[in-house]
């Protein structure tokens, strides 16, 4: 088998295992996306090297350029946290992989790819235990406005061991609302939240 070809394979197999983790988790770059980037990181890489790229390094730095474009488009806010960090990251260090196959270094590329899915699989269930004792949300309280603030929520929330990261409230004519991005455990936030949807006084809650 021609070097060339054998390399462009081993790309695809990279490609596809971590492709097949990020589908299996249901995010925007998923198989053919992660297969794609390491195919066509290895193409260039090949290509350079027989045409005889007079500084390689250009090269690199434009695969990556290029990439920052699909990384910026998984990359989205939503209401509690900013996602798709991680697969953006992913998505770079594929094109990295699939650029070490090109150049020659197999068994490297291959152990990194067995470091990134190590990292992607069984590192998420450390996080997740972090996050039981320790996880930013957002609260919005929306009250009818009674010629005072909402500090008592404020204590509230220091009652349940919150972390008051930021807080904001904004009054209109006839009402007051809270803003606020308190950090605990999955389990005080669960009590306060319950508490919260208990309160009367309360008219627009979002956590």
């Amino acid at each position: 088998m021609h070097p060339d070809i054998y390399h462009l394979l081993i790309a695809l197999a990279i490609g596809a295992m971590i492709g097949t983790e990020r589908e299996y988790r249901s995010k925007s770059a998923g198989l053919r996306t992660m297969i794609m980037v390491s195919l066509s990181s290895c193409l260039f890489t090949i290509l350079s090297i027989k045409i005889g790229v007079e500084n390689p390094d250009r090269l690199a730095a434009n695969i990556l350029t290029g990439l920052g474009f699909l990384g910026a488009g998984v990359i989205f806010k939503d209401d509690n946290r900013i996602s798709g960090i991680t697969t953006a990251t992913t998505i770079w260090m594929v094109a990295a992989l699939g650029m070490a196959v090109g150049a020659g270094y197999e068994f490297l590329s291959l152990f990194a790819t067995l470091i990134v899915l190590i990292v992607l699989i069984f590192l998420v269930y450390a996080q997740d235990k972090i996050d039981e004792f320790h996880q930013a949300r957002n609260y919005l309280i929306l009250c009818e406005y009674q010629q005072e603030t909402l500090d008592k929520y404020e204590e509230l929330f220091k009652q349940h061991d919150m972390k008051i990261l930021r807080g904001v409230q904004n009054k209109t004519e006839k009402h007051i609302t809270g803003r606020w991005i308190l950090i605990g455990s999955a389990q005080n936030h669960k009590k306060l939240t319950q508490y919260l949807l208990g309160d009367d006084e309360i008219k627009e809650l979002s956590f």
